[in-house]
């Protein structure tokens, strides 16, 4: 086995079809043997080749549970453990074929023929975020790659609110937007994503478009109360409204529960205390930053954090 460094990966920059990606993330959910994966694909611009991933490695292997593509963005849940991967040219040219926690990395195994071959080793190797690779084959031309990229260990925690408008002032998508985006400055917290969840429509109390929001964090276990602590302080500084809440999710499977509350949110009116219920059965926190309102939208939005379309419908 070949381990290169990054400093070594990029000695190999002068061929010129090394075409590096822009950043890997992964993070780990340990309670549910899960790994989620964020690949920004070759320079951050690469749609075609993010498109042809989702394809080939939702097809091969068993360690893919779900996948989605946001332009040249992926994002896979894997399952942790090892599966065989039967690659065919064109056909199922490429996969994930281990994924593994381990105390203080996250380590993902690939291979691919040909071009998806020098994906595998040299372009993910010189992503932002990956520590090293550890190289079986380097893959290129006819030949099979094979190689693990592999990552500091995060943990997902994703933070939903609502209510942080008036009548008058405010945009919660927006306050909740620039919010991820200060607390993606403190090293070791990432800001991965941003879902606006179309609550039900009909709601009387309502300011105007009647949406939560979740903001979701990769953040390395040393960080996650240092993300707790700024998140709420800045919520509650930068709110213009009293009934502010917000919810605080710390795994990368979000429980059935937790989705069928979400769904009914978007079909019917939702009291508070049917909130702090659901959230006290699912080891959700759902804190109080100016008020208890807000904290109906603030769940609603953990269910629907992993899937941003489905999240924005209006549902009858």
């Amino acid at each position: 086995m070949e381990v290169l460094e990054p400093e070594q990966v990029k000695d190999l920059m002068d061929e010129p079809w090394i075409s590096p990606y822009k950043k890997i993330t992964m993070c780990a959910d340990e309670e549910n043997n899960l790994i989620e994966l964020i690949e920004n694909h070759a320079r951050g611009v690469c749609y075609g080749g993010a498109a042809w991933e989702m394809r080939h490695f939702q097809e091969t292997g068993e360690l893919v549970l779900e996948g989605r593509r946001e332009g040249a963005r992926n994002i896979f849940y894997l399952n942790e453990g090892r599966g065989d991967l039967d690659l065919v040219p064109g056909l199922a040219a490429a996969g994930i074929e281990k994924a593994r926690i381990e105390e203080d990395e996250l380590k993902v195994g690939y291979a691919g023929l040909a071009g998806a071959g020098v994906a595998v080793a040299m372009c993910r190797g010189l992503a932002d975020g990956v520590k090293r690779v550890e190289v079986e084959e380097r893959g290129g031309g006819g030949k099979l790659g094979k190689a693990s990229i592999v990552t500091p260990k995060h943990k997902k925690i994703t933070i939903g609110v609502d209510d942080t408008d008036t009548g008058e002032e405010g945009a919660t998508w927006g306050l909740a937007n620039e919010v991820g985006y200060k607390l993606d400055k403190i090293e070791g917290i990432n800001y991965t994503n941003h879902t606006i969840v179309q609550l039900f429509t009909e709601n009387p109390y309502r300011t105007q478009n009647g949406v939560g929001i979740s903001i979701s964090f990769a953040v390395k276990p040393s960080k996650e109360e240092k993300l707790r602590k700024e998140a709420k302080k800045m919520f509650n500084e930068l709110t213009s409204s009293d009934d502010t809440a917000i919810a605080i999710y710390d795994k990368i499977k979000i429980s059935e529960k937790i989705k069928d509350y979400s769904k009914q949110t978007k079909k019917q009116m939702m009291e508070v205390d049917e909130a702090e219920k659901v959230a006290e059965d699912t080891d959700v926190d759902l804190i109080s930053i100016t008020g208890e309102q807000g904290k109906i939208g603030a769940l609603a939005a953990i269910g629907y954090s992993k899937d941003p379309d489905k999240a924005a419908r209006v549902e009858k």
